[in-house]
């Protein structure tokens, strides 16, 4: 134990350019957060309805040294006291992760640091690791965000195993698409899960996919095209349509589906403490009905800050810490992978 106190801390500089988020985070030992600089880019995309990628590969390259400069800062560190340089390499926006992983790539060759790749939703992941310093593996973990929903056993730091994932689009896709249907705009999460709090969750009974032999996978395409279709034919009939029981009753169907499958997996697997990860692991409901039933199945329940949950770089810092403590190095030959796989190196 005494040896363990006397190894030198480890600082990492993590940077984060995967979506619509540039972001910087200076972290220390892969738990506590020195600092998390981030300039979103909602405000901006809000005009499209959704994310447009060329502008936000655009604004990343604007905002990148601001942020960088910002975290360091905040810190009250400068280059030189680092470690290492952790950076996302993938999944996302191949234009928007390519400014992350060159400013990541040029500021390691000119500090001379080592340089970690790091898989964006890994990094979601070790976002647990922030929010409690004594959470550790193994857990099981539900990953739910605007491009993933996967149920996955965290083995060892760093090593990951899929058990299920979705076969069509992601849960934070689904609200996206009915958001937009029903009128409420872009960011789908964060407006349906308010405009459901004065909804009734039971007005509408919106389908729940069950996939044959794979118990643990989802689909979300069948209760989106259900909502689809309910305000469509709401509309031809010229009937009022309630938004706020139909974004209710969608979120209810989502969440329904997310829990049962999370526990049942935890239950057949043996895990005794489970974990959200992702921007949707935000979601109100999602954060109730899950507490709910893990107390019910005796299961501990871990889920981070939703600062934590929405693209950071601190998570990043985090994921990265247990790479280089592992010996992970990357090269400057290092490159955007937009459909990096869990688990990938």
């Amino acid at each position: 134990m005494e040896a363990a106190k006397n190894e030198k801390d480890v600082y990492i500089l993590a940077i984060e350019s995967s979506c619509d988020e540039t972001a910087a985070a200076v972290v220390k030992n892969g738990r506590e957060v020195l600092s998390n600089a981030i300039s979103s880019q909602i405000a901006l995309h809000t005009l499209y309805g959704g994310v447009v990628p060329e502008i936000a590969s655009r604004k990343h390259i604007e905002k990148i040294n601001q942020v960088i400069e910002e975290a360091l800062q905040t810190a009250g560190m400068t280059l030189q006291e680092m470690d290492a340089i952790g950076v996302t390499y993938g999944p996302g926006l191949v234009g928007a992760l390519l400014v992350g992983v060159a400013e990541a790539k040029a500021i390691a060759y000119a500090a001379g640091l080592p340089l970690v790749g790091v898989h964006h939703i890994e990094g979601h992941v070790s976002a647990n690791y922030i929010e409690d310093r004594t959470w550790e593996p193994p857990f099981l973990c539900l990953i739910v965000s605007g491009g993933h929903t996967h149920l996955v056993l965290v083995k060892e730091y760093g090593s990951y195993e899929i058990i299920g994932r979705t076969h069509d689009d992601a849960a934070g896709e689904s609200f996206d698409k009915v958001a937009r249907a029903i009128g409420l705009g872009y960011p789908g999460g964060p407006k349906i899960d308010k405009l459901a709090k004065e909804g009734n969750k039971h007005a509408i009974a919106f389908p729940r996919a069950h996939i044959e032999g794979a118990p643990y996978d989802f689909s979300f395409s069948g209760v989106k095209s259900a909502v689809l279709n309910y305000v469509n034919s709401c509309e031809m009939k010229q009937e009022e349509i309630n938004r706020a029981d139909v974004a209710a009753s969608f979120q209810e169907a989502v969440v329904d589906v997310l829990v049962s499958r999370t526990v049942a997996a935890a239950k057949e697997y043996g895990m005794k403490r489970v974990a959200m990860a992702g921007g949707v692991a935000a979601n109100s409901a999602l954060r109730a009905a899950m507490k709910e039933a893990c107390e019910k199945a005796g299961l501990s329940l871990m889920y981070p800050s939703p600062i934590y949950c929405t693209d950071n770089a601190a998570m990043i810092g985090a994921a990265a810490y247990y790479e280089y403590k592992k010996g992970v190095r990357h090269g400057l030959d290092l490159n955007a992978v937009p459909n990096l796989m869990i688990g990938q190196r």
